[in-house]
């Protein structure tokens, strides 16, 4: 018995690495296209599933949706853990209107259209409710694979509405599915009270949870530096349960408290985040694997034409109209919503809503996963594609220097009141081509490195510093306006 037991768990870990191990290495083919990886990964679980290769018979709805969450609740708190505060003050205003009314007018617009195109009411408006959130992650991870950096305006605010516009279409996906079962209508103004009720309790929560976990951090003082991360993944978990215990918006909640815990002072900090990092890359790629293994082809062709005619609405209505009405008193530039319009790409939360309505036994619920599968792959394919194109013909793309072959960090259990940071060598610097011996530094400014293309260079008096060169220096907090007169402003901010 024994020995089955463990032959079947060496075979089912066996058929995990092998398509963990297809996914990863494959990641370099959807670079080279364009398209997200989250497409990929879909495919690989696609194949090994009852309609492929018939690896792995799978439909477990309530596992998918419980994996489903887990992973959003890593990669989310992982988001909030790399948001500066100071880009969230720049863009809150905007991407907090795109976050709840773009929300509600995109779902609206979308439900409106389903119906007219021949959807039964619940499932169009299921569809709108599940569909009306978007994944700034998709559309950055396309960028970086096209080698794209995008103006920092525009992505601090696709980023900002991603990470806050979750649990709006949470909620109105679950009030939704619970009029379609039970037939209890459910008011605008109840649903208004609700939302508000679940974002206020859940984003205070959250951010208490946050502030909490970083006072305690620095002082924990713990032993090994792997327990740091161990306490906040945590943090992460108790983030989006307490709230969601108390009927509030978890997921929010769980942002937030990165978000919190990542501004604040956090031992090891390149080595927390690293970890958090790599956790929310593994959640990401096996939610999708186990994402494709619940997708039947031969049933996909039956949505299909609702599939493409809803992909179409809401690519070329819905959400550039919502975008627009949203974005019109913050005076974006009409290129600048157009961008935002159409790169408001779909990703694994619209997918993991999909298999809610299943759950709740809402009837003819399976068109619903069908019809946004379908919506979120062609939005990939078509939308995914062009983002590149899109940035360039746009003029949307940053001229902020490429990033160093090397990087020099400083592990630490407690925060130094001076900082390594590291500046890019251009042209328009005055620095360029002066010697650091006639660098008018501060006695408490030191160079540290200099990485020059594939060189790490050890700095000395007669070192000559080059454009293109990344220089890191130790700097005091009081000196930064005569660093910044010099080197401009650092990489790293």
């Amino acid at each position: 018995m024994l020995d089955a037991i463990t032959t079947s768990h060496a075979l089912a870990l066996a058929l995990f690495g092998t398509l963990l191990l297809l996914s990863v290495v494959s990641s370099r083919a959807a670079e080279r296209t364009g398209l997200p990886l989250s497409l990929l990964f879909l495919g690989v679980g696609m194949l090994a599933g009852s309609e492929g290769l018939d690896l792995i018979a799978f439909e477990d709805y309530s596992l998918a949706y419980r994996l489903g969450t887990l992973a959003l609740v890593l990669i989310l708190f992982d988001g909030g853990l790399n948001t500066p505060m100071a880009s969230v003050r720049q863009v809150l205003g905007p991407a907090g209107v795109l976050a709840t009314v773009g929300v509600l007018l995109t779902a609206a617009l979308l439900a409106t259209g389903g119906w007219l195109l021949g959807l039964p009411l619940p499932i169009a408006l299921l569809v709108g409710a599940v569909v009306s959130s978007t994944d700034a992650a998709a559309v950055f991870a396309v960028l970086r694979g096209a080698g794209i950096n995008l103006r920092r305006r525009v992505g601090l605010t696709l980023e900002l509405e991603s990470g806050l516009n979750d649990p709006l279409a949470i909620i109105l996906t679950l009030a939704v599915a619970d009029w379609a079962v039970r037939g209890t209508t459910v008011s605008a103004m109840d649903l208004v009270v609700d939302v508000i009720a679940q974002a206020a309790i859940g984003g205070g929560l959250g951010a208490g949870i946050g502030m909490l976990a970083s006072l305690a951090l620095p002082r924990l003082r713990l032993r090994a530096a792997g327990l740091y991360p161990a306490f906040t993944l945590a943090v992460a978990c108790l983030a989006y349960a307490v709230p969601t215990l108390l009927g509030a918006s978890g997921f929010l909640a769980v942002y937030l408290a990165g978000l919190m815990l990542g501004n604040g002072t956090v031992p090891f900090r390149t080595s927390v985040v690293r970890v958090h990092d790599a956790v929310a890359w593994l959640a990401q790629i096996v939610m999708f694997l186990v994402l494709g293994l619940l997708v039947f082809p031969s049933r996909l062709l039956a949505a299909a034409p609702f599939g493409l005619a809803v992909a179409a609405l809401l690519a070329l209505i819905a959400r550039p109209a919502a975008v627009a009405l949203c974005l019109a008193p913050f005076r974006y530039p009409p290129r600048e919503i157009g961008y935002i319009g159409w790169v408001g790409l779909r990703g694994a939360v619209p997918i993991i809503l999909a298999t809610a309505p299943i759950l709740a036994g809402v009837p003819n619920a399976a068109l619903v996963f069908d019809v946004v599968f379908f919506v979120v792959v062609v939005n990939a394919v078509v939308q995914g594609a062009s983002v590149p194109w899109l940035t360039r013909r746009l003029d949307l793309e940053t001229d902020d220097p490429p990033p160093p072959a090397a990087v020099l960090n400083v592990e630490a259990r407690e925060a130094f009141t001076s900082e390594l940071r590291s500046f890019y060598v251009d042209e328009a610097l005055s620095i360029a081509g002066v010697r650091l011996a006639d660098l008018p530094l501060p006695q408490s400014v030191s160079v540290m490195l200099i990485v020059r293309e594939r060189d790490l260079i050890a700095p000395r008096g007669d070192t000559t510093l080059e454009v293109g060169d990344h220089v890191y220096l130790i700097a005091h907090p009081d000196d930064g306006a005569t660093v910044q007169l010099l080197f401009g402003r650092a990489e790293t901010d």
